[in-house]
């Protein structure tokens, strides 16, 4: 893979991933309803999604989202869905002020797996590496090492767009840390978090 591919790929990736969509909007009520770190699983099953793609692409199987397109359907289904039940479950502990300050345990998998079905169903993704990919690389010449390659730049690409998302949001939580500023907050998260199932629902 030449420098001007690799600049050129990662270029269009930061660009596209600096827009937010549903899955960087839900990581970031994520952050804003449960702090920075409890959204770091989300924004690993977003990148997994991405790199799933990119495999695809890569193995000539873009013929699979309209063979399977039910499937994909599905899925997209599957995730908006998940996002409405945690959105429901931030606006209910907004309804509670916890005054001992104590937090349930967090399933950091559920959490992982619900953007990584968002990313998988999300038409964007999808058409960004069915159509930008083939246009800035050779994919007659991407063996085993240049996938790896792509796949270590999808990671820190796509991290590198996250984290300040994530770490502006666990800032704000942790500035409204009293206790009536943090009911607004979580009822604010679930709204966005809400949001994100209707964006992902509205693209039919």
């Amino acid at each position: 893979m030449s420098a001007t591919e690799f600049f050129s790929y990662s270029f269009a990736l930061f660009i596209a991933a600096a827009i937010p969509g549903p899955g960087i909007t839900a990581v970031v009520a994520r952050a804003l309803g449960q702090g920075f770190r409890t959204a770091y699983p989300m924004a690993f099953g977003l990148i997994l999604g991405d790199i799933v793609y990119l495999t695809a692409v890569i193995l000539g199987l873009a013929y699979v989202a309209q063979t399977f397109g039910y499937v994909f359907m599905a899925i997209k289904y599957a995730g908006a869905a998940y996002l409405i039940y945690l959105a429901w479950g931030l606006w209910k502990s907004g309804m509670k002020i916890d005054v001992n300050g104590e937090k349930k345990p967090l399933d950091g998998f559920k959490c992982f797996l619900s953007d990584l079905t968002l990313t998988l169903g999300n038409p964007k993704t999808m058409l960004f590496y069915l159509g930008i990919v083939p246009a800035v690389i050779d994919l007659t010449k991407v063996g085993l090492p240049q996938f790896a390659e792509l796949s270590v730049v999808t990671f820190i690409v796509l991290l590198a767009v996250i984290t300040p998302y994530m770490m502006l949001a666990g800032k704000a939580r942790d500035w409204l840390g009293e206790p009536k500023k943090m009911q607004m907050l979580n009822r604010t998260a679930a709204g966005f978090m809400a949001g994100a199932a209707t964006m992902i629902l509205a693209r039919g």
